[in-house]
């Protein structure tokens, strides 16, 4: 008998993580865009896992404290690690390219711990939140696509300080103490409309220049 919780309310959780594997590879290997496709296709699993699992009425408190981890340990991979490498495979290779990899990265897991420990307190008081503190990791997934619409525009040599300057403002925000109202299930399924029409787009705007 295996450990962990394998039911339907975790299983986009993992097919998210699965994607962002994959992704990781195939930017090792410089499909760049492709990669990017896996990391959008990471953010929509994230934006509904948790719908799905709290349409389980009879939850467990082991499967809600489970899922909590989950989540927040599979977005380290797939919206901080995953961003790194591909950020480091399109020429942030330098050191101060590095560090701010570095310091994304750690702001990532900084935002998230932070969520976690509020999730186990809203638990312990009865309330339920409306708002996201600081700016969540998964939005890396809009960020990302539209900076790389700017790289097809922009020479590669003054792209890598937009890089920079996009893992600076994007890490900052993940640590800032600003408050971010929750999107409703209207507003997420516009956002990946939105999404996948940029990932429509790259392309054949990269045919075109």
């Amino acid at each position: 008998m295996m450990i962990g919780i394998w039911n339907y309310t975790v299983i986009l959780t993992y097919i998210s993580l699965a994607s962002s594997a994959c992704g990781m590879v195939l930017a090792l290997n410089g499909r760049i865009v492709t990669a990017l496709v896996m990391l959008a296709f990471s953010g929509l699993c994230d934006a509904f896992d948790g719908r799905i699992a709290r349409a389980k009425k009879d939850r467990t408190d082991s499967e809600i404290l489970f899922g909590i981890q989950l989540d927040s340990l599979c977005d380290v991979i797939c919206f901080g690690l995953f961003p790194g490498i591909i950020c480091y495979q399109l020429g942030l290779t330098h050191p101060i390219g590095i560090a701010l990899i570095i310091f994304y990265c750690i702001s990532a897991v900084a935002r998230l711990a932070y969520y976690n420990m509020l999730e186990l307190e809203r638990d312990a008081e009865d309330t339920s939140p409306h708002c996201y503190y600081g700016l969540p990791v998964t939005s890396i997934v809009v960020i990302f696509p539209l900076t790389y619409m700017i790289s097809l525009w922009v020479p590669e040599h003054m792209m890598v300080l937009v890089w920079e300057l996009m893992l600076l403002i994007t890490g900052g925000l993940f640590i800032s103490n600003i408050r971010i109202p929750k999107p409703g299930l209207r507003h997420i399924l516009i956002l990946s409309i939105a999404v996948a029409a940029l990932f429509l787009i790259i392309p054949f705007a990269a045919d075109a220049i």
